[in-house]
């Protein structure tokens, strides 16, 4: 599913043309980026939520070569799930099976 499918589906469900609906979409997005770019966390309740962790420096291995590669501290955006977010995941990849 592409960022255009759920403009479509949220535009149709609305009513809302697929032009203010991008620009709604594109508005959450760029809403849940800066402040989890800023450190924030976000928590959408019965969805999840967006938070920032830190990764540690530490010598990685190039794959290609064998070369020790230094890795500097590091940011990296992580999503959790609800558990109602995992519930519906898992019922309906069961009943597909």
């Amino acid at each position: 599913m592409t960022k255009a499918d759920i403009v479509d589906g949220i535009a149709k469900a609305t009513g809302l043309t697929k032009i203010e609906t991008k620009a709604v979409v594109d508005g959450v997005f760029a809403s849940i980026i800066n402040a989890v770019a800023n450190g924030k966390r976000i928590e959408l309740r019965g969805f999840g939520v967006f938070k920032s962790k830190s990764r540690k420096p530490r010598m990685a291995r190039n794959p290609k070569t064998g070369d020790l590669v230094p890795l500097e501290l590091r940011y990296v955006p992580i999503f959790k799930p609800s558990p109602e977010f995992l519930t519906n995941v898992n019922e309906t990849m069961k009943s597909q099976s």
